[in-house]
């Protein structure tokens, strides 16, 4: 990792960020941080498409971002996406060109994730992270809720309203009245009516805002003598009568508003206040912390082998009462076998060997919820579950890997027929049926190595002769792989194929 650097890049629904950290003693010190106000939610068509004008800021933004970056390796940057890259239908296109631009993959994460994140870097910036606290952290698209102590979180939320999407859909043009703040409010108490009850009874000892919203509220009302100290509710309705009176935003005079944050403002108001309302909350402090500086703490956490992914793959194998001898042992078979494909992936912290550990640890969680098409339940548990650490495209991948690893190999012929993936579904799936008799017997006598466009498997002289049923499971097995347009070969060291 270069000079021990390491960058966060959030591409926000209203802004794109880049926060650069030095690593100091498991301690981030910011270096340096670039904005740029794409606003790529205000780009959403009522169909849920991006714009090409939205998606050429962004794209614009990143190739900036490329050039602070462009010497970085490759472990020591994190790309997150958020809320409008969550519900854009044509996101994998853009994807592809703002990976292109930035130079490094892009994760989009789900909310809950995006809400841990987000608790994660405000914790690391809080005086007495050992308070409980409320955090509050109003996006453009999406707006995160978390209770926390100690740098855990205790409950997470996230709801579909933000700043850019409530300022375009009740505030056009930027005309405020009465009729527009209270319609605008009553949407955003309607969202958190089905988590306040929920949030009120573990209850907090704080509550703190984070992001561009709740920074812009701070100025705004500190700078004018409407707060001494952060957002009051006491400030918020002083504010709302400026705006009022102002009759529009662009007419309104008043210290601390910026101009990027004009378009804006009025959404992110109208949500800060229907929280204050709903949660009775009568004042939030300001954290400069926020998803960015989360994503450098979990970076960190990786970098030094504390992956939080680790922690939740294990949470899950006790939750669903998974058998974990049978699930190591499948483990370590297909890792064996994968080593012999790829040496590279020898190295336990590959991330393709990772992910095919992973799999084999989880791929029987599905049992129980019925034996029948285990597999399938499997797959749908890791795809759509609330996995910490792990982003919506990392579950995906980790999902088809469950699904792929018994049954119809046509349930994932669409995966590139050059992705590593098939490597790892090969190896998976051979330790599957070798350890199909639950019986702990160990890394098997075989070796593999790629033959054509498929794979072939020598085995110790006569092992298979005392394993009937597991011959008969790989001659199953290659029947699957040539259908696929792909060889398996299963050879005997002593010169008699065990599959044809």
């Amino acid at each position: 990792m270069m000079r021990n650097l390491i960058a966060a890049v959030d591409l926000g629904s209203n802004s794109f960020r880049l926060q650069v950290g030095r690593i100091v003693n498991d301690q981030i010190y910011p270096l340096d941080g670039l904005k740029e106000s794409v606003r790529l939610a205000a780009g959403l068509s009522p169909e849920k498409k991006l714009d090409l004008e939205s998606q050429q800021r962004g794209v614009t933004a990143l190739q900036r971002f490329h050039e602070r970056l462009h010497d970085f390796d490759a472990g020591a940057v994190r790309a997150v996406a958020t809320n409008t890259l969550r519900v854009a239908k044509n996101a994998p296109e853009f994807l592809i060109r703002a990976e292109a631009a930035l130079g490094f993959p892009i994760e989009v994460i789900a909310g809950r994730e995006e809400a841990r994140l987000i608790y994660v870097g405000v914790a690391h910036t809080l005086p007495d992270p050992h308070k409980q606290q409320l955090v509050v952290d109003i996006g453009g698209g999406s707006t995160e809720f978390v209770i926390g102590k100690s740098f855990e979180p205790i409950l997470l939320e996230s709801r579909y309203m933000g700043c850019v999407g409530y300022s375009l859909r009740f505030f056009p043009e930027g005309k405020v009245d009465k009729r527009s703040l209270k319609d605008a409010e009553l949407a955003a108490r309607r969202e958190l009516q089905t988590i306040v009850g929920a949030y009120r009874e573990v209850g907090w000892e704080e509550a703190v805002g984070s992001s561009g919203s709740a920074k812009a509220l701070t100025e705004i009302l500190e700078q004018n003598g409407f707060s001494h100290s952060g957002i009051t509710r006491d400030g918020l309705e002083r504010f709302r009568a400026e705006l009022l009176r102002a009759g529009r935003i662009d007419a309104l005079d008043l210290a601390g508003l910026k101009g990027d944050r004009l378009p804006v403002i009025l959404g992110g108001f109208a949500i800060m206040s229907a929280i204050f309302k709903e949660f009775d909350i009568e004042r939030m402090v300001f954290s400069e912390g926020a998803l960015r500086l989360g994503v450098l703490y979990d970076l960190l956490g990786r970098y030094h082998h504390h992956d939080l992914r680790d922690a939740t793959v294990s949470a899950f194998v006790r939750r669903y009462n998974v058998d974990l001898r049978q699930a190591q042992q499948v483990a370590d078979t297909a890792c064996y076998l994968l080593e012999q494909l790829e040496p590279a992936m020898a190295d336990p912290e590959h991330p393709d060997r990772r992910f095919l550990r992973w799999a084999a640890l989880l791929h029987e969680i599905g049992i129980s919820v019925a034996h029948s098409s285990y597999h399938k339940h499997s797959a749908y548990i890791v795809a759509n579950a609330d996995m910490p650490g792990f982003s919506r495209m990392d579950q995906g991948r980790l999902s088809r890997l469950v699904l792929s690893h018994r049954g119809k190999l046509e349930r994932v012929a669409s995966i590139d027929p050059g992705s590593v993936d098939w490597l790892l579904i090969a190896c998976l799936r051979l330790a599957v049926v070798i350890h199909r008799a639950r019986d702990a017997r160990g890394v098997p006598p075989i070796t593999m190595q790629r033959e054509g466009r498929g794979f072939s498997v020598n085995t110790a002289a006569g092992w298979l002769q005392k394993l009937p049923l597991t011959a008969a499971a790989l001659d199953e097995e290659q029947r699957q792989w040539m259908a696929l347009g792909r060889g398996l070969y299963i050879r005997s060291l002593g010169g008699r194929n065990a599959a044809a």
